[in-house]
């Protein structure tokens, strides 16, 4: 079980008029008043005054490995490591100290080490009835993570967008400028460096338009299979990279159609795996490269600031050597790249067309084993 850290102090919020004073109506029953907890992927629990559990969300379930049968009727403070602090505030609770409290605990779990969560206590309408809502301090994380994200990413457009426009206007000039200097000269060394000129010029040409491509380009909306995305982007990679390579397959089949553009998610995960596959040139060597396309099904999944109730998760895994730690809260910026000779686009790119679907790109990178998984809200 993990070392507990130092707990900050209690912080309340005023307290509030109870609404049981204009609102006279017989309570519901148990299951019919809790039923849409289970909707949450927050931990709730509804306990009495002395911490007796009187239901439990499915989430809450999930997190401490135990059944709702079992979970009820037992005492909620002993499910952390000090159980004081969950005494002390249910206490306040039922002396009509506070409407809300919060404070950081950690929440011990079977088979699992303790996990860190930041605990809001509240009252309900009912007297001696308490709400106990445990957010996960991981998943605020995530969350904050994810904003930054999707924050970035529209500061990142805005500024290919302004430079890729200054760039191309005095490229033109410098071409064109060097093709008729071309023309007046007789030397063939000379002619030779107007030549490099113009070549280079080319390629910064295609370098801007490969970062205006995203903006040009149309959004073409029709129904979208993930797995006829997954096997043409599958070819592609097997085509160029013949020897050394498994790209397994690990599909969830029930997964629905959904509207979106085909060929932009064709290339947002074929820039994944072919970044991947580059990565594996030394499991190639040795014959044991990998790369895995995994899909399932999110349920009541958060991101993007927005909660859907159902959402496309695609991973792309490879066992390579991993992210480098230098670039990996970076691998999402312009230009950024951890391979010699990489143009650093291919990543903010994918995830630019998956942000035009409404979705995210997520990377979690150890060596031995990354994955980018694609987020899409589903209909």
């Amino acid at each position: 079980m993990k070392k507990t850290t130092p707990l900050p102090r209690f912080s309340a919020e005023p307290l509030r008029p109870s609404s049981s004073a204009v609102s006279p109506r017989k309570p519901l029953t148990a299951p019919s008043r809790f039923q849409s907890l289970d909707l949450l992927a927050t931990l709730v629990a509804v306990v009495d005054q002395h911490g007796a559990v009187q239901f439990a969300n499915a989430a809450l379930e999930d997190a401490l490995g135990m059944s709702r049968r079992s979970i009820a009727g037992t005492r909620l403070q002993d499910c952390f490591t000090e159980p004081a602090l969950l005494e002390s505030a249910l206490h306040g609770a039922s002396g009509n100290h506070f409407a809300a409290l919060r404070y950081d605990a950690w929440l011990k779990r079977t088979n699992h080490d303790a996990l860190p969560v930041h605990v809001v206590v509240a009252q309900t309408d009912n007297p001696g009835e308490v709400v106990v809502e445990l957010l996960p301090l991981e998943q605020q994380a995530r969350q904050e993570r994810e904003e930054r994200l999707i924050d970035q990413a529209q500061a990142n457009k805005e500024l290919i967008r302004n430079l890729a426009h200054e760039i191309k206007n005095p490229l033109g000039g410098i071409r064109g400028a060097a093709q008729l200097l071309q023309m007046e000269l007789d030397s063939r060394e000379l002619i030779e460096y107007t030549q490099v000129i113009i070549h280079e010029a080319d390629r910064l040409q295609s370098l801007v338009d490969r970062l205006l491509a995203p903006h040009r380009r149309p959004h073409v909306v029709g129904d979208v299979n993930i797995h006829e995305v997954c096997e043409r982007v599958r070819s592609l990679i097997l085509a160029e990279f013949p020897k050394g390579l498994r790209v397994v397959r690990d599909y969830d089949t029930s997964i629905p159609e959904f509207r979106g553009d085909r060929e932009q998610l064709i290339q947002a995960v074929l820039n994944i795996a072919h970044n991947a596959a580059q990565a594996l040139g030394d499991r190639m060597a040795a014959g044991d490269a990998r790369i895995v396309f995994r899909t399932r099904v999110g349920r009541q999944v958060t991101f993007g600031k927005q909660r859907y109730r159902l959402a496309l998760e695609l991973h792309v895994i490879d066992n390579g050597p991993g992210v480098p730690d230098s670039i990996k809260d970076r691998i999402f910026y312009p230009l950024v790249s951890g391979r010699d000779g990489g143009s650093g686009l291919g990543l903010t790119l994918a995830q630019t067309f998956v942000q035009q679907h409404h979705g995210l790109i997520e990377c979690e990178s150890v060596p031995g084993e990354t994955d980018f998984k694609l987020l899409i809200p589903l209909p």
